[in-house]
C-alpha cells in the first residue's frame, strides 16, 4: 500500500553495487559467467546504474581478478535499456585497463581516516588524493563520468568516531579534483539519522551541493534504512545498495552487508518514490544469486517474498 510522505524526492537513482562491492567480499571466487549473468539480470530488473567490477591488482581483490574477461561480456546490457556500468579504479594503471575496454564511468576510492587509508591504500589521506588527481583528470579528459567514494565517513574501527569537519575536508578535496559525484560511505555501519543529517548539512555549508551526493550505508546495527530515509529527507536522490544485501569490506572486518536493494525498494515503493525497479524480478535475481553462493540472502525482503528462511 503506497502512502507517500511529505518532503521526499519523487524519484531516486539506485547505484547497484552487488556485482562489485558485494562479490569482492565473498570467500570463494564466483565464476565469470555467473557474474555476467548477475549483471544482466540486475539490468532486466530495471536497475540503471550497476557497478560491474574493479580494476585493482588481483593480489588485493582476487575475487575480481577477471575484470578484463568480464567487462567485454557485458556489451549486450545496453540492449535492455539505458544502463551505466561504472567500474572501480585505484590508480592510473587501473584507469588504463578500464579505458582500454571502453568503460564510460569510473570510481576512485578514498578514505576520511588515516588508518583506513594506510590499510586500504597504503598511503596517507593526502597521498591518496594526490594519486587520484591524474586519474580523475585523465578520465574527465576522456569524457568519462567520475564518482568519488569516501569511506569511514561516520566511524572507523581503529580511530572511533570521525569528526564531521574531518570528513568535510576530505570530501571537498575529492570533489575539488573534478569528481562528478561523491558517495558517503558508512563503512562499518555505525551512523544514525541525526549524524547523517549533520554531515549532509555541513557538506552543503562547505559548498558541496546535495545533488552531487550519494549515500552508501551498511546495516551492521540495523540502521541502513533509517539513515537512508534521513538522507532522502535532506534531498539526496542517489542511494547505493546491493542486491540481496551482499558485501561488506575486506579491509574492515566489522563491516557487515550493504543495504539490501530489495529492502530499499520495498520502503520506497511504500512511500511512492519511483526507482524504476521491478521488485519481483529483483528478488528472483537475488534468490538465484544466493543459490550460486550456496547460502540464503540476508535481505529480509528477499526472504519474505521468496518464503525462504
Amino acid at each position: 500500500m503506497r502512502v507517500p510522505a511529505p518532503g521526499l524526492p519523487p524519484r531516486i537513482r539506485i547505484h547497484e553495487v552487488g556485482a562489485r562491492d558485494g562479490l569482492q567480499n565473498e570467500k570463494s571466487v564466483v565464476p565469470t559467467g555467473v557474474k555476467a549473468e548477475f549483471v544482466r539480470r540486475l539490468a532486466e530488473a530495471g536497475l540503471s546504474t550497476i557497478e560491474a567490477t574493479s580494476f585493482v591488482h588481483p593480489k588485493w581483490v582476487p575475487q575480481l581478478a577477471d575484470a578484463e574477461q568480464l567487462f567485454p561480456m557485458l556489451g549486450d546490457i545496453a540492449d535492455v535499456g539505458d544502463v551505466a556500468l561504472p567500474v572501480l579504479v585505484p590508480n592510473e594503471r587501473g584507469l588504463d585497463r578500464a579505458l582500454a575496454l571502453g568503460a564510460r564511468g569510473i570510481a576512485v576510492f578514498g578514505s576520511a581516516t588515516e588508518t583506513f587509508a594506510a590499510r586500504n591504500l597504503n598511503r596517507t589521506v593526502d597521498e591518496s588524493l594526490a594519486m587520484f588527481e591524474p586519474v580523475v583528470a585523465r578520465a574527465k579528459d576522456a569524457g568519462v563520468h567520475v564518482r568519488g567514494y569516501l569511506s569511514m565517513c561516520f566511524g572507523d574501527p581503529w580511530e572511533g568516531a570521525v569528526p564531521v569537519a574531518q570528513v568535510v575536508r576530505v570530501a571537498r578535496a575529492l570533489m575539488g579534483l573534478g569528481c562528478d559525484e561523491l558517495s558517503l560511505g558508512d563503512t562499518i555501519g555505525v551512523a544514525t539519522p541525526g549524524h547523517v543529517t549533520a554531515l549532509l548539512a555541513a557538506l552543503n555549508e562547505a559548498g558541496v551541493p546535495t545533488g552531487t551526493i550519494g549515500v552508501h550505508f551498511h546495516d551492521t546495527y540495523g540502521q541502513a534504512l533509517s539513515n537512508t530515509l534521513a538522507a532522502l529527507q535532506h534531498g539526496v536522490t542517489t542511494v547505493d545498495a546491493s542486491a540481496g544485501g551482499l558485501g561488506g569490506c575486506p579491509y574492515a572486518k566489522s563491516a557487515t552487508g550493504n543495504l539490501a536493494t530489495e529492502d530499499l525498494v520495498w520502503m520506497l515503493d511504500g512511500l511512492g518514490v519511483e526507482t524504476g525497479v521491478d521488485l519481483g524480478t529483483l528478488t528472483a535475481t537475488s534468490v538465484w544469486m544466493a543459490e550460486q553462493l550456496g547460502r540464503p540472502s540476508p535481505s529480509r525482503t528477499v526472504r519474505a517474498l521468496s518464503h525462504k528462511e
